[in-house]
């Protein structure tokens, strides 16, 4: 399963049902999360700490979620989620852009997973001078031809 932005976010939280709820015949051995749509209260070391910033973060997701407990609930903040170390995947790769305001909570997930206890493998990459979303809005860049080539080669492998 992949997803990008929010799609990351529910690719995320699909597979944490998927560590609860086992598909009899249907095995999903890992996740991409592209530019995860991963947020929390507190601000994270590099995270914009600009209050107009931080609220348009927090105003989507409540708009999208309006009975949210807010940023710290566990479908828009995994390092609050008790149920973490159940992952459902043996393997996750997380996209993160360097221009992309959200880039530092994809490098925290790939730390809080790591400390979770879940037994998979997780990597990071990393597209440099790049912003959220890049490879929709110029597919055929350098950099979207590079994550291409890594999602195809993770879908692949078979790990």
């Amino acid at each position: 399963m992949s997803g990008d932005s929010a799609g990351a976010n529910i690719v995320h939280n699909m597979g944490i049902r998927l560590g609860e709820e086992k598909l009899n015949g249907i095995g999903i051995p890992g996740i991409i999360l592209v530019h995860p749509y991963f947020w929390g209260e507190e601000s994270l070391p590099s995270e914009p700490t600009e209050p107009g910033k931080r609220s348009m973060i927090r105003d989507l997701w409540h708009a999208a979620k309006p009975t949210t407990t807010g940023c710290d609930d566990p479908l828009m903040n995994p390092a609050t989620d008790p149920r973490l170390s159940g992952l459902g995947v043996s393997r996750v790769l997380i996209c993160v852009a360097e221009k992309d305001m959200l880039r530092q909570r994809g490098w925290y997930y790939k730390e809080v997973l790591s400390k979770s206890g879940w037994k998979g493998d997780v990597e990071v990459m990393e597209a440099p001078g790049e912003d959220h979303v890049f490879h929709l809005m110029n597919p055929g860049c350098e950099n979207a031809a590079k994550m291409m080539k890594r999602l195809v080669s993770f879908m692949n492998d078979d790990k």
